[in-house]
């Protein structure tokens, strides 16, 4: 896939804790980026941060440790990061989505990448 120069970055915020239908909504997202033929997602775990409860969650302290910040970043161009954004609204109850512009300066690859744009089926994450 052929990135554009000028590019839209998408961020996401949630709990590690998060879910959806049992899920690892971190997991659940990334899966639907991919469906949805998005170039690429990636996902960050956060040692410390807070957010609208304003209560700490990090590494440090044994009994948050199991809610850390989570941070999801897809880059890909603005259009089909607006089209994956219905879908992303409906995953999530609770956190924060930013978008905001971004310069690729290289997105290279060793494997032949598919022309087609269709996505391949999502990984097993079993």
């Amino acid at each position: 896939m052929q990135l554009p120069l000028e590019c839209t970055l998408l961020r996401i915020f949630i709990g590690e804790r998060d879910r959806r239908d049992g899920r690892l909504l971190y997991e659940v997202i990334v899966e639907k980026a991919r469906e949805q033929g998005l170039a690429g997602a990636t996902v960050l775990r956060g040692i410390l941060g807070f957010g609208a409860h304003s209560r700490i969650h990090t590494s440090r302290i044994l009994r948050l440790s199991e809610d850390l910040p989570i941070v999801i970043e897809i880059v890909d161009q603005r259009d089909r990061i607006d089209d994956f954004l219905p879908a992303l609204d409906k995953l999530i109850t609770e956190g924060m989505v930013t978008i905001e512009p971004t310069k690729v300066i290289c997105y290279r690859c060793s494997l032949p990448i598919a022309t087609d744009n269709k996505a391949s089926p999502p990984p097993s994450f079993d």
